[in-house]
Order: structure tokens, then C-alpha cells, then sequence
């Protein structure tokens, strides 16, 4: 049986709208309202935020808050990696998905010498640095930063000074993550720069409509035979994979997404998997939820589903 430990995290620095810091609050509330104890029970951790960064004039365009993120990215890092050293398992909640890459980060610094496998199921690819992206949101950056990749081949910023310092601190020394231990499960919405390099490197992406035709056990195990030579794999799970009809409390929902029966099935079917050592789930923003708590109720009905599976183990 797993120990479970929840690492909270609600910076939403990286998010180009406003509310995702309360994600967590949200998912409290569900869990009081399903009568659960999970949230109560279950050893946190909070990671101290500079949310108060947002009310501050952004002078890096091209990587909007850049150096509050790369401050947020070493502290959410030392969080897992310590969780992970101490014999705990991480379930981090997370504000934007920006934080992914301080996740990952922490995993790595845990375990320098063990290859790391990643499974992606989020509507976005997420794989923009500051030199590609149109919008200098950096929730739409973290896989970049694992894969160590600038993608300078797509550029359309300069990018120096203040932004590179903090762009190159968040990447490391070295990439954390190999393109062929990158999965990426119900992406939708990508730009040509994301495509560019999904296609370059050849990366495993499982379609909505793959999972449709071929069920979720099936899925599964093909991510994870994908994955068979990683010594451990890392689940990231943004709310915004489901359809939009379904995830409304996000900031940037897409259709065609998955059931809330397919996302449960695939997330309890994956973290079966004895190799995997963490599970992240990002951007439920009740401020933009127009059916009450109803993101985050479905939000915590997967965790919950999750958590007793991981307690399994």
C-alpha cells in the first residue's frame, strides 16, 4: 500500500486567465460534498506561491512572468523530490500547468539515474517555448522545458536578458525527459511550432477517437508497453482532456474531448502500473464554472478513483 502525500500547488502565474489558484479550495469543497476524507486525511503539503507577481507589471512578453514561475518551478521541485525521498507518493494539485515542469523537475532530482517516462493527457501539447509561442503564456510551455527544447527551428521572438536567464534555469542542465518516453493522450488543439516538433521526433499521440474505437484497457496498456523501458512514469492530467461540455471550470476548454467515464477508466487503468510515482492534476479555475462546483466535482471523483487505486498498491 502506497503512502499518499498531496502537494499542493496554486500558482497560476503561467495561465493567461485568472482563478486556477482556487482549484484546490474547489476540490475540497467536492470532497466534502461527496462525503469523502481524502482531502482531510491525506498528509499535505503547500508550496508557498508568488501569485502577488501578478499584480506586478510584466516586463518579459515573450514568457509572461518568467522569473516567478522559475522561482515556482525549484520550490515545487524540492517539494517532490523530498516527497519522493521520504518514501511518499505525490499527488499534486496544481494550479496552471506550468507547474508540470517543477514537478518533473523534482521527480529527476529525486532519481538522477532512472529514466523517466511522461504521460501527457491534456487537450494541449504544451510544447511552446519563448522563442515559438504567440502568446507568452507559459502554462503552454512545461513539456519544452523537460524535453530541453528551444525549437528555435519555429522562431518568431528574440528572445535574451531576463527572459533566457529564468527560460534556460527552468530547462536545466540537460533535458529530463526523452521524446520517445513522451505519450500524449486526447490532444486536439495545437499550433503549427507544437506539430512541427510532434512530428520531427515522432511522438506517440493517442487520439480521442483511438480510445473511442479501442477502449480504454486497450489504451492503457499500449501507453504503457510504449513506456516499458522507463524505470518510472509520471501521470499529468489537465481537466481540460475532457470535453468541453464537461470541463467548463478550465481556462481553455476544447470539444471533442473525452466522457467522464473514458477519463476515469484510462486514469485508474494507468496508475495500476506499479512504475508509476507520480500523478499531477492542473487548471480547474472555479471562476469560470457556470454549472456551480460541477469541474471540480468531476475533478475529485477522478482523484478519489485514483487515490484508492494507488492505495491498492
Amino acid at each position: 500500500m502506497r503512502n499518499l502525500k498531496i502537494v499542493k500547488v496554486m500558482s497560476e502565474l503561467g495561465a493567461g486567465t485568472r482563478g486556477a489558484s482556487l482549484g484546490y479550495d474547489a476540490l475540497y469543497i467536492a470532497s466534502h460534498h461527496a462525503g469523502s476524507r481524502l482531502m482531510v486525511d491525506t498528509p499535505t503539503e503547500e508550496v508557498e506561491t508568488v501569485n502577488d507577481n501578478l499584480f506586478e507589471e510584466n516586463d518579459t512578453p515573450n514568457a509572461i512572468r518568467v522569473e516567478g514561475i522559475a522561482q515556482m518551478y525549484s520550490r515545487i521541485a524540492d517539494s517532490v523530490k523530498h516527497t519522493l525521498l521520504n518514501g511518499d507518493f505525490p499527488i499534486v494539485i496544481a494550479g496552471d500547468h506550468s507547474n508540470a515542469g517543477g514537478t518533473i523537475a523534482g521527480i529527476k532530482d529525486a532519481y538522477p539515474d532512472k529514466r523517466l517516462g511522461v504521460i501527457w493527457i491534456d487537450a494541449h501539447a504544451d510544447m511552446h517555448s519563448p522563442y515559438s509561442t504567440p502568446s507568452g503564456n507559459v502554462h503552454g510551455m512545461p513539456l519544452a522545458t523537460a524535453l530541453g527544447e528551444n525549437n528555435e527551428d519555429r522562431k518568431i521572438n528574440e528572445i535574451v536578458g531576463k527572459t533566457k536567464e529564468n527560460w534556460d534555469k527552468m530547462k536545466g542542465d540537460s533535458p529530463r525527459v526523452a521524446y520517445e518516453d513522451l505519450v500524449l493522450i486526447g490532444v486536439r488543439d495545437t499550433e503549427e511550432p507544437e506539430d512541427y516538433l510532434i512530428a520531427k521526433h515522432n511522438v506517440k499521440s493517442i487520439k480521442v477517437e483511438d480510445l473511442r474505437l479501442r477502449g480504454e484497457r486497450a489504451i492503457a496498456d499500449e501507453t504503457l508497453d510504449y513506456l516499458d523501458d522507463c524505470d518510472i512514469i509520471y501521470i499529468s492530467f489537465d481537466v481540460d482532456s475532457m470535453d468541453s461540455a464537461i470541463s467548463v471550470g478550465t481556462g481553455t476548454p476544447v470539444i471533442n474531448g473525452f466522457s467522464e467515464s473514458e477519463t476515469e477508466k484510462l486514469l485508474v487503468y494507468l496508475t495500476e502500473s506499479p512504475k508509476i510515482c507520480c500523478f499531477e492534476m492542473v487548471e480547474i479555475n472555479p471562476l469560470l464554472d457556470d454549472k456551480c462546483n460541477k469541474m471540480a466535482e468531476t475533478a475529485f471523483f477522478m482523484l478519489d478513483k485514483v487515490a484508492k487505486t494507488l492505495q491498492k498498491k
